[in-house]
């Protein structure tokens, strides 16, 4: 993980949580979306928040300590070791991290952009555990990363958002975007931070 995030700036890891456990997040996240605990993804943040359907159409619930599962816990210390080798191998500086479920309905999408700009300065890498199983090529939602550090017009990649493949990507380095999926899309999306801010 660390060569790869050295040479391109980003990695997608298919298989790097266990098929049991993503199944089981899998599962936490659907009862969780049934019973609405998810609330609808803004662009800005506090006061600057703003509901813009033109630009994302996510759902999120954010992991809040005292309130995660045991399968929740397990993820963490899995990303706890992530981080570790990140620091180890790249000297990042990363301090903690922040996450939240989402998930995308049928259609919905997400413009491209950057994880980290003024307001989210904090945020160093992007970290995406998909948690759809079955899902399958012409299901939509794929992850498009452009693979040159501030490109979006050039090469780019594309990540089926399959049960258990995590992402990793610096966060204000590589434009991104959801493509419209086709059926629900879930996920556990977060970002590594740092105290430089």
């Amino acid at each position: 993980m660390v060569d790869g995030i050295q040479r391109s700036g980003w990695i997608a890891l298919p298989g790097f949580l266990e098929k049991d456990l993503a199944g089981v997040l899998s599962a936490e996240s659907r009862a969780a979306w049934e019973e609405g605990e998810f609330r609808r993804a803004g662009v800005g943040r506090g006061k600057d928040l703003v509901i813009r359907e033109d630009v994302r159409m996510d759902h999120v619930m954010w992991l809040r300590d005292g309130e995660i599962t045991e399968c929740q816990r397990r993820y963490l210390t899995r990303l706890e070791e992530v981080r570790l080798a990140l620091n180890r191998g790249l000297y990042l500086g990363l301090m903690d991290f922040e996450g939240h479920f989402a998930v995308y309905p049928e259609g919905g999408f997400y413009k491209p952009h950057l994880d980290r700009h003024r307001e989210t300065s904090d945020r160093i890498v992007t970290v995406i555990l998909y948690l759809n199983p079955g899902w399958e090529p012409g299901d939509g939602g794929e992850l498009k990363i452009w693979t040159q550090p501030g490109d979006r017009e050039g090469e780019f990649v594309m990540v089926e958002p399959k049960l258990g493949t995590l992402v990793c990507f610096l966060a204000g380095d590589h434009w991104h975007e959801v493509l419209p999926a086709g059926k629900t899309r879930a996920s556990i999306t977060g970002w590594f931070r740092s105290s430089r801010g």
